[in-house]
């Protein structure tokens, strides 16, 4: 299957490197998002690779500093400074952004094609988001990148365990972000602010139930609602108190619970059975949300359950 954009492999061998672990979501008109970790520890000094030229954009996080560092863009230097851990910079692959790589880095680069930025400006109100306004070399103090960075980059490590609208969820917030920061849109007024009517609650949750592996993207369930995706999102929110992701590992964890009733069932079957990649991913995100491991948690209930018994009879 053909690659559509510049991340992942593409983006890793324009970089000269050999790691980079990606996620993808679809979740925008159709639009493909993604985010990539890109980091070489001990650079053979060239300059980067020339990306394929297209209406997109790259904004990218810096997790490790980088000195004196050289940018071109269409063919010439472009500027030389430094670069700052913690700071995010734009690249626009229009312009054939390419930079000396003579020093170890370590960078989340975000692939947004102009078709995502302006499926966020067709929101109610939204008109169309211009060129992103940037300096080549110049980094930016912003706040929610590092936020969705930090988050998404625990994804990037575990792939496997990693839920689909966890992810549909953080780009689409990210999304928004960088057309309203740097692209001017103006966030557009809602025309109710209240949730969902309550047969759209029982259809989302329906959905969400109906494969609790998360693989059901938010523009599915949105569409399906006649809503857009950050509409459908917030309203979900309002109504149910949870965003969709959070809502589907409660539900996760309530049919552990109940599987775990069932004397004898292995912890690795119910794991998958509930929806989670396997029996570590269970291990963790149960024991956070329940303040127990499954087992203490299934010996513990087991265990008055048994007491009860006896002195019923």
């Amino acid at each position: 299957m053909t690659q559509a954009g510049v991340y992942g492999r593409r983006l890793a061998q324009g970089l000269r490197s050999q790691q980079a672990p990606v996620l993808i979501t679809r979740s925008l008109h159709s639009a493909e998002l993604a985010v990539t970790e890109v980091r070489n520890d001990d650079p053979t000094p060239d300059i980067s690779g020339s990306l394929a030229a297209e209406d997109a954009y790259l904004v990218s996080l810096k997790f490790r500093d980088y000195p004196d560092c050289e940018c071109w863009e269409e063919g010439r230097c472009v500027t030389k400074a430094d670069v700052r851990a913690g700071a995010t910079y734009l690249y626009d692959l229009k312009r054939d952004p390419r930079y000396v790589i003579d020093k170890p880095f370590h960078s989340l680069f975000f692939y947004l094609p102009r078709s995502a930025l302006n499926g966020i400006a067709k929101q109610p109100g939204g008109p169309r988001v211009g060129e992103l306004t940037y300096e080549p070399g110049v980094g930016h103090d912003d706040e929610v990148v590092r936020y969705v960075g930090a988050s998404l980059q625990q994804g990037l490590r575990r792939p496997k365990e990693t839920n689909q609208l966890f992810v549909d969820h953080m780009m689409l917030a990210l999304t928004a972000h960088v057309a309203q920061t740097y692209g001017g849109l103006k966030p557009a007024a809602e025309s109710s602010r209240g949730g969902l009517a309550p047969w759209q609650v029982r259809r989302a949750c329906d959905r969400l139930d109906s494969d609790l592996s998360g693989k059901v993207a938010l523009q599915q369930i949105a569409t399906e609602l006649g809503l857009s995706v950050s509409h459908f999102s917030r309203a979900f929110r309002i109504s149910t108190g949870l965003p969709p992701h959070q809502w589907l590992l409660q539900q996760r964890v309530k049919a552990a619970k109940q599987l775990m009733t069932v004397r004898d069932l292995p912890l690795s079957e119910i794991a998958i059975s509930a929806g989670f990649a396997n029996q570590s991913h269970f291990t963790r995100v149960f024991s956070s949300m329940v303040g127990l491991s499954p087992g203490a948690w299934r010996r513990e209930t087991d265990g008055g359950r048994t007491t009860r018994l006896k002195h019923e009879t």
